[in-house]
């Protein structure tokens, strides 16, 4: 092994320290040069087996390999490093690679695949690019930690997240339904000084006014009928911490006024209250919808959204960022082999590349259903393609039935009630209009016991 530090002016990427492998000696220094032409510190190796060697004294940033080497290919090296260190950024090169080659090293994590005689200026813009986009180099106390990305667009909505994370202003995300929206508040939230506080999260389009409104800001006892109790709302539950209204654009008209003067005055007067109180919550909203067109329509607010939008986040559609889609896969099928006490189980590489050609209308939530309905069809280690093209052709609707939204409806409803009476079924079966064997019949359907939502002291 030989090391060859940088003695460029260009420091910029000097912190960065990289290994190159390659038997053809020519090749090897050749690469070198350019690399610490560009600021990295260069480390090189002959052979595969040299590199698994040098790794915990190197401790590399970034790695470089040729694909066809004597001995241990690169491939091998790949899922070599990998099995030890799955975030490791490796970037294969191969002079007569095949499609096959591309994919498979896709599949076992590569992050890049460049194909010989390769230009100067573009290892050093790919070997730039990774190390921007790849997250596995940064501690694990890092920004994002739990978002799964490669692709640029990607890689730009997190740069953006994580630079106003740790603040104060408040941020506006958009993107389709399953895009992964509610992950990246979250993101952002533990990227903030109000980590260690609640991040309270609440779909605004799935309970009636009157239940949002004191869901949100809280009602005084004997506000309404059945409000036996006080109700601390989640904004006052969520101090010091973050909020997440999901679906604002779904948040009726008369509500959307009260919000704005919460926004303004960092206040909120619970329901039934002549008193207000003073809060600490950061604000990140949500939706699917277009609302510069609902502000057109007037059925948003225009002074809100601006409130809102203070900072713009949108997240791309799957189909927008293909390359990410190996990587999610792989890692949607850990999880569901973990959770379900698998063993574990892999993508074939035709299968991987057929996930990746597909298009994905439901975005990463219809991912995560394709994942793990062929991890159960599956009865191998490795799935491979007709399971998947299976798990496709019966992937689930993306759009909901008429009965399954009045049922997801429904619960959300009893359980609002029931967080109002605290656990109280008298109470709740009086706001729900219902008689008291009526609604224990509703709870038992949507398996929900009020002894949840009763408070413990």
């Amino acid at each position: 092994m030989t090391i060859e530090k940088n003695d460029s002016e260009n420091t910029d990427y000097g912190k960065y320290k990289l290994l190159v492998v390659d038997d053809d000696d020519d090749i090897l220094k050749l690469l070198s040069r350019w690399l610490k032409k560009a600021g990295f510190e260069v480390n090189t190796c002959t052979s595969a087996e040299a590199a698994l060697e040098c790794l915990g004294s190197i401790r590399p940033n970034l790695i470089i390999t040729d694909l066809f080497m004597e001995g241990m290919s690169g491939m091998q090296l790949l899922s070599a490093i990998h099995s030890k260190n799955p975030l490791m950024p490796v970037i294969m090169l191969s002079g007569s690679a095949q499609i096959h080659d591309a994919v498979k090293a896709t599949h076992l994590g590569s992050s890049a695949f460049l194909t010989k005689p390769i230009e100067q200026g573009e290892l050093i813009n790919e070997v730039k690019r990774v190390l921007r986009l790849i997250r596995g180099n940064r501690p694990p106390e890092g920004f994002g930690r739990e978002v799964i990305y490669r692709s640029e667009e990607m890689a730009e909505v997190m740069e953006l997240a994580e630079s106003v994370a740790d603040s104060n202003v408040t941020v506006f995300i958009s993107g389709a339904t399953g895009t992964g929206k509610e992950i990246i508040a979250k993101a952002i939230h533990e990227g903030s000084a109000r980590r260690e506080h609640p991040f309270i999260a609440v779909n605004c389009g799935a309970l009636p006014e009157q239940l949002l409104e004191s869901e949100l800001f809280g009602h005084e006892k004997g506000a309404f009928t059945g409000a036996n109790t006080r109700h601390e709302g989640l904004f006052m539950a969520a101090n010091g911490g973050t909020i997440f209204l999901d679906e604002i654009g779904d948040m009726p008209l008369s509500l959307q006024v009260k919000l704005l003067r919460v926004l303004q005055d960092l206040q909120v007067r619970p329901v039934g209250s002549i008193k207000t109180y003073p809060i600490d919550v950061r604000i990140i909203s949500a939706t699917h919808r277009d609302l510069e067109k609902a502000v057109e329509a007037g059925e948003f607010r225009e002074d809100l959204y601006y409130r809102l939008k203070v900072v713009p986040l949108h997240l791309p559609v799957l189909d927008d960022r293909r390359e990410d889609i190996p990587m999610l896969a792989e890692s949607f099928l850990t999880n569901f082999c973990q959770t379900n006490h698998r063993g574990t189980q892999h993508f074939s590489p035709d299968a991987i590349e057929y996930l990746v050609s597909s298009s994905w209308p439901g975005n990463i939530r219809q991912l995560i259903n394709t994942v793990e309905l062929s991890a159960t069809l599956c009865k191998t280690e490795i799935i491979p393609l007709p399971i998947v093209q299976k798990a496709l052709q019966n992937k689930p609707q993306p759009m909901q039935t008429l009965k399954e939204v009045k049922m997801e409806c429904e619960k959300n409803y009893l359980i609002s009630v029931l967080r109002i009476s605290s656990g109280n079924v008298a109470n709740a079966a009086r706001i729900a209009g219902r008689n008291r064997t009526e609604f224990y019949k509703l709870l038992g359907q949507h398996e929900l016991d009020p002894a949840d939502f009763r408070v413990k002291g």
